[in-house]
């Protein structure tokens, strides 16, 4: 019931008709998580952010409130939370990122502090959080992570510094904080193109950048963040007064634990053209969960649904899969509370611009498009698989 599976069940469903596309999700809210930053910032409430899940998926699906626990390939079935065995024909997986707070000791106890300091907008169990943190400090440091880990919407976890350090300059506070941001990446951002403008960013900004830092412990009693160099393991404190933090994240266990259809890091195995396994015929996987090396964004998934759709049609149909993604990924870079970044690019790290001017520069038009347009083509179109990515946009503007 996220993004590629409320969009492919759509899909699906209106093409073979009433039950004869499952769909497994217990969750009762489908959340636009693209949001979780603006509602970090102030800019949107968490109550914009889901709509219930009934409302999201497609009447013609069946929908079963239970979780997929177990894979079994080889009898084309799936185990349910409840111990109820579904057989199929073709298997969509389409499950998500799983976030593992746990995995770091200190921060799951940090974040249950009612009015803590330490934050998290990748859940909305936490993300109203930061804004509240926001608006009680006062002065200080603020230190911001990146994980060890794939994670979904990579940019996410600076579009967040950059939202802060705006506030406290709207507010008069910039000069008694101390901003820095830790990641456990050997570059800023991916795509050369975009990390050479958001090094500008950060160095007008007067924002401290640490590569190849990784947080691993909290002490929230004493407000210090231990973090470890990538490449000599040394063990670095840094004491802040606000701490925001992104979970490591994997495949959810159920994707993990099945490793017929895994590649070594735990994700669904698949050719990343076709999104088909590399193993069985029969099973596609979509969004963040696949292995496919793209960035993992709503708008990958978006793009990636018309070629599953297609090439699970080819299959059922005993015809050659011949639609292929191309590794398109979106990721709006917000730089404040009026600019934004928009960053598009393919498997190789290579520019996808959509629009006919360079998007390697701040531009309120797209902060526009990020806080205002975005979700309104989302909550209308993606999920109910009408939207297939900006492809076609493109295609006009390079007329």
């Amino acid at each position: 019931g996220g993004t590629g599976g409320c969009a492919l069940s759509a899909k699906l469903s209106s093409k073979f008709g009433k039950g004869k596309v499952v769909v497994l999700d217990p969750a009762n809210k489908h959340y636009y998580q693209p949001m979780f930053t603006m509602i970090g910032g102030g800019m949107k409430k968490l109550s914009q952010s889901y709509k219930d899940m009934e409302d999201m998926l497609p009447k013609k699906a069946k929908w079963i409130k239970e979780s997929a626990v177990e894979f079994n390939p080889k009898s084309n079935s799936v185990v349910t939370s409840t111990g109820r065995q579904i057989h199929y024909d073709v298997l969509l997986i389409a499950m998500g990122l799983q976030l593992n707070y746990d995995k770091i000791p200190g921060l799951v106890d940090a974040l249950s502090v009612p009015n803590g300091n330490v934050t998290s907008i990748y859940s909305p169990k936490y993300v109203t959080r930061h804004f509240e943190a926001l608006k009680r400090f006062d002065k200080g440091t603020c230190v911001f992570s990146f994980p060890s880990s794939p994670v979904k919407c990579p940019g996410a976890p600076q579009k967040i510094v950059y939202i802060t350090e705006d506030y406290f300059r709207r507010h008069g506070k910039r000069k008694d904080v101390n901003i820095i941001y830790n990641t456990s990446l050997p570059v800023i951002f991916g795509v050369k193109y975009f990390a050479d403008a958001l090094w500008e960013v950060v160095k007008k900004r007067d924002i401290t950048v640490n590569l190849k830092t990784n947080l691993v412990e909290v002490n929230h009693d004493k407000n210090i963040a231990v973090f470890q160099n990538l490449d000599t393991s040394e063990k670095q404190e840094f004491k802040y007064n606000i701490l925001h933090a992104t979970p490591p994240m994997s495949a959810p266990d159920a994707i993990r634990n099945c490793t017929e259809l895994t590649n070594a890091a735990g994700f669904v195995d698949v050719n990343q053209s076709t999104m088909q396994n590399v193993k069985y015929e029969n099973v596609f996987a979509i969004g963040d969960c696949s292995g496919s090396p793209n960035s993992k964004t709503a708008a990958s998934a978006a793009a990636q649904s018309p070629v599953v759709y297609e090439n699970i049609l080819a299959f059922l149909d005993g015809r050659p899969l011949t639609k292929s993604y191309d590794g398109y990924a979106s990721c709006p870079l917000v730089t404040g509370y009026n600019s934004c970044i928009l960053a598009e690019f393919d498997y190789n790290l290579e520019p996808m611009e959509t629009f006919p001017f360079k998007q390697n520069k701040e531009r309120y038009s797209m902060f526009f498009m990020k806080k205002e347009l975005m979700p309104l083509l989302y909550w209308n179109l993606v999920p109910r698989g009408m939207w297939n990515g900006p492809g076609a946009m493109r295609k006009f503007f390079s007329v």
